[in-house]
């Protein structure tokens, strides 16, 4: 199992921003999709953001144009940068890579999750 750094969750009030980054190990030499989902207190997780290897990407609807995902490949991280942020995005942001394994086929490697609170 591949071992996925995430940092940045914390507490945060209504209206600011935080950004969450998550780090492959550098020895993976290719890694396909990588994102974030989110679950909040009682509910499933649920997809927030991905980010193909070239830069492609797609939004919830509840976050497009408050959250923007990217990656520097060279470093084997991703990045969600979060504004705008309101009490329903508080949760457990996990994120996630696509790394080959062999042609045709991937294994999705999990971060343990990092905890963001929007709160007053």
């Amino acid at each position: 199992q591949v071992q996925l750094v995430e940092s940045g969750g914390g507490l945060v009030q209504p209206g600011g921003s935080l950004r969450l980054s998550c780090a492959a190990p550098g020895s993976i030499r290719s890694i396909n999709d990588m994102g974030w989902d989110r679950q909040a207190p009682g509910e499933a997780r649920d997809l927030v953001a991905r980010i193909t290897s070239s830069g492609g990407t797609n939004y919830a609807d509840s976050v497009k144009g408050r959250f923007t995902i990217s990656r520097d490949n060279a470093k084997n991280t991703v990045y969600l940068e979060m504004s705008s942020l309101k009490p329903e995005d508080t949760g457990v942001y996990f994120c996630y890579a696509d790394i080959p394994v062999r042609p045709g086929y991937t294994l999705r490697h999990w971060g343990k999750g990092t905890l963001v609170t929007v709160s007053s």
